[in-house]
């Protein structure tokens, strides 16, 4: 039976579009992921992001020796940042959390490999790595990276390329563990610099140390001259983050 004429015919929505009403929404749940993230963090300077492999189990001598340093740090003052999960993030968590500082966990959802440690005065939860790791720049005062796979080769990139096309102010970045890290260095100094796809003065971007106390003394020492909160120039640039 044929509808009358002054009926209208129902709007057929096609899979594409679903979709694209799909994808829209995300945007308010990414945006809240940033609301939450910047209200949470902001009072937790100055801080320190601590990277490295979620894979080391508790005995393995870089948990604790990214434990040692986080602990030492939290005494000197610093909030500690990591992604919150197991390894190297527990370590960090842990030894801020015994410490006189907060201890921040930012962590993610993933199908594996990440379940949130206890040791967070501070949790949060992201689902979107881009959101997560704009919260790991912006509210640190250094980097500490330690040895690590993928994830953790992906944030040291990131804060280096961000520093040396300045999208954000210079901050230390210290690579701890120089026997994991020498070969690498090598390489950017062979192969990079070699074929002239990075500068020499590019290698300054970051410290290689072995134990805690280099790596506080990296940090302090940059800031020797200075103080730890952005100054008005670089508050902008971290608003443009």
């Amino acid at each position: 039976m044929a509808l009358p004429p002054e009926t209208p015919r129902p709007t057929v929505r096609t899979a594409g579009e679903a979709t694209l009403t799909r994808e829209s929404w995300k945007v308010f749940q990414i945006m809240a992921e940033f609301v939450e993230g910047f209200e949470r963090l902001s009072c937790v300077r100055p801080a320190v992001s601590f990277f490295g492999s979620s894979r080391f189990g508790r005995d393995n001598p870089y948990y604790r020796l990214a434990e040692a340093i986080s602990r030492e740090l939290s005494d000197a003052g610093f909030s500690v940042i990591s992604g919150g999960g197991p390894g190297i993030m527990e370590a960090a968590n842990k030894g801020a959390y015994a410490g006189k500082s907060a201890s921040v966990g930012l962590n993610i959802q993933l199908p594996h490999e990440q379940e949130s440690n206890p040791y967070q005065d501070v949790a949060l939860n992201f689902r979107h790595f881009f959101s997560r790791k704009v919260m790991f720049v912006k509210y640190a005062s250094a980097y500490v990276v330690l040895p690590g796979g993928f994830g953790t080769l992906d944030e040291l990139a990131e804060i280096l390329t961000l520093v040396q096309t300045g999208k954000t102010r210079r901050i230390p970045v210290v690579l701890v563990g120089s026997t994991f890290w020498r070969g690498l260095i090598d390489w950017f100094r062979a192969s990079l610099v070699g074929a002239g796809t990075i500068s020499a003065g590019d290698l300054d971007l970051f410290t290689l140390v072995d134990n805690p106390h280099e790596v506080v003394d990296a940090i302090f020492s940059h800031y020797e001259q200075r103080g730890f909160e952005p100054s008005a120039e670089e508050q902008e640039i971290l608003l443009q983050l």
